[in-house]
């Protein structure tokens, strides 16, 4: 197993062929990552005590950090979701095509619906649902505003761009596939 991509309590990292992992993320435990999700530097997946599951084509940059909690809820990342630069996401759901803004919080038992937004900065505490189409933003986070067409076309235009930004990184040799496959047998 790689230094950065880690098999603990049973759970082995699942990366699809075509996802992109910096080699500086950490990907530790039951976590899965679908094609054409890229997880950019210094990111860490904990999947240590609850499940982790990425959908396709998921954008999660650098500095962010996904955890879960103990025998209560895993992390549940839909399709074509961008999460900013060192979000915290625990323990919650973030449905298709939605976005989390940089330095944004979403914690435990929250829910993040299609096409929702959650300001940079902002505190999602826990349990709070954000509807489709509502954009949510301050510590702690409340309803804003609709999201409005130029927050749906940026939202529509990031993911796709971060696909393939992710997929010449990855056949640059810059993911963690240049250290040499995983090795489940060395668990």
């Amino acid at each position: 197993m790689l230094g950065n991509i880690l098999s603990v309590r049973g759970g082995t990292p699942k990366i699809a062929d075509d996802a992109f992992i910096a080699s500086t993320a950490v990907i530790i435990g039951d976590v899965e990552i679908g094609a054409g999700s890229n997880i950019w530097y210094h990111c860490v997946l904990r999947g240590d005590i609850h499940e982790i599951r990425v959908g396709k084509n998921t954008n999660i940059q650098d500095g962010t950090v996904v955890h879960v909690a103990r025998n209560r809820f895993g992390t549940y990342i839909g399709d074509d979701v961008t999460i900013g630069h060192m979000a915290l996401i625990h323990a919650c759901t973030l449905e298709d095509g939605c976005m989390v803004g940089m330095h944004a919080t979403v914690m435990d038992g929250c829910v993040v619906e299609s096409g929702a937004l959650v300001a940079a900065g902002a505190l999602v505490t826990p349990g709070k649902r954000v509807k489709a189409g509502e954009m949510w933003g301050g510590s702690p986070a409340r309803f804003i505003r609709k999201v409005s067409e130029s927050d749906v076309a940026m939202i529509n235009r990031i993911a796709p761009g971060y696909v393939e930004l992710g997929g010449e990184y990855r056949d640059a040799g810059l993911d963690f596939r240049q250290a040499g496959p995983i090795d489940e047998a060395a668990e």
